[in-house]
């Protein structure tokens, strides 16, 4: 029997009540892991930043809204109070569609800038700014995500989100909205890779040093995961990544086109599906990096329609602790998955975890429920 989720707070966020958000977020980026944390520290951000009077401006991106919106009545709220609102709406977000026009209409009503995508590409990015002044200083604060600013959804997917001031990252979210909005056609980006423009060339980039750091004799590993793998360019490098002997791991729950275990091809190349209460929806790149870890997250899985017709983000974690707690705590634990694992076969087929059935068998979202459970004191 799955056990009660209590969804709990982040460390950096259990003081919340002695300082306020924004304090927290100059202390340190601040990693979310949704639903095992609460969604409501972002809904409170926002409210608080409407009614805030040093801040001056606030800028999304949203795809799922839903319904039900405390999101969407905070940007109300904040239009209200003067702030400076843009929100990029994305109409053909499937199966909200109409609940996403009468959103648009109503922030149109209380005179938010609404933009609704751009032509022949979908906006699929999960992105939010909040632009303040302290004191003769204008500071970003960037919400980043790999899930959408839906209260119901959170409940529901499995997501990862990051909130930091870092200045380089808030300049690209910056321009970023800027593109968005058209009032610039950026090509270049300080720290986040944006699809269509910066994001397949690099992460090419990523996967060939991943192999040559291998060949050079220096550590080498790969653990991606993600919704969906198709792209025959990406998957061509991972078969080379395995033939020059990097350990790939692949967390797909979904379809994916490479074949695992194929001698001499993919014979390094694991890839395991997990298929459990919640709907695995986190995408958590790991490069080893010959020692130096690099992990991106975002809203891009490896498609042609994500990295070609879609605009997507990835951002870089670049605090060493959350490097930590997303390599050895998240995504080690779903390496270890049991219960709900299904391996892939040389013929494409997937056999389930050979300790799937016996008593124990560690499941992986039932473990973060517990975890969540002791860090909010339950």
């Amino acid at each position: 029997m799955s056990g009660a989720l209590r969804r709990a707070l982040p460390a950096a966020l259990l003081k919340e009540d002695e300082e306020d958000v924004f304090t927290t977020i100059r202390r340190g980026d601040v990693l979310f892991h949704h639903p095992f944390d609460s969604f409501q520290p972002i809904v409170g951000m926002l409210q608080k930043a409407a009614n805030d009077p040093n801040v001056l401006a606030i800028k999304i991106t949203l795809y799922r809204v839903g319904r039900n919106a405390p999101v969407v009545d905070a940007l109300l709220a904040a239009a209200e109070n003067g702030k400076q609102v843009a929100v990029v709406l994305e109409l053909k977000a499937r199966f909200d569609e109409e609940s996403n026009i009468g959103w648009a209409r109503k922030l149109e009503e209380y005179g938010v800038h609404v933009v609704y995508g751009l032509l022949g590409l979908k906006v699929h990015c999960k992105a939010l700014l909040i632009v303040r002044k302290e004191g003769d200083v204008i500071r970003r604060y960037a919400h980043l995500s790999t899930g959408n600013y839906n209260s119901v959804t959170a409940q529901l997917y499995t997501d990862i989100g990051m909130l930091t001031c870092d200045s380089d990252i808030g300049a690209d979210c910056s321009d970023l909205f800027n593109f968005l909005t058209g009032y610039s056609a950026k090509s270049k980006y300080r720290k986040l890779l944006v699809a269509p423009i910066s994001l397949r060339h690099r992460f090419e980039e990523l996967l060939q040093r991943e192999i040559d750091h291998q060949k050079a004799g220096r550590p080498a590993h790969l653990i991606l995961k993600m919704n969906s793998l198709v792209d025959r360019k990406m998957i061509q490098l991972l078969y080379q990544a395995s033939q020059a002997g990097v350990k790939v791991d692949l967390l797909v729950r979904g379809i994916c086109c490479l074949r695992a275990g194929v001698p001499g091809v993919s014979d390094n190349i694991q890839v395991t599906s997990i298929v459990g209460r919640f709907l695995e929806h986190s995408r958590i790149y790991y490069f080893g990096n010959g020692g130096n870890e690099e992990i991106y997250l975002g809203s891009a899985d490896l498609m042609p329609r994500n990295l070609n017709r879609r605009v997507e983000v990835l951002f870089p974690v670049q605090d060493k602790n959350l490097i930590r707690v997303l390599k050895d705590d998240i995504l080690g634990t779903y390496m270890k998955e049991q219960a709900k694992a299904r391996h892939m076969q040389p013929d494409g087929k997937y056999v389930r975890n050979a300790n799937s059935g016996k008593k124990g068998a560690l499941n992986s979202q039932e473990a973060f429920i517990a975890r969540a459970s002791k860090r909010s004191g339950k």
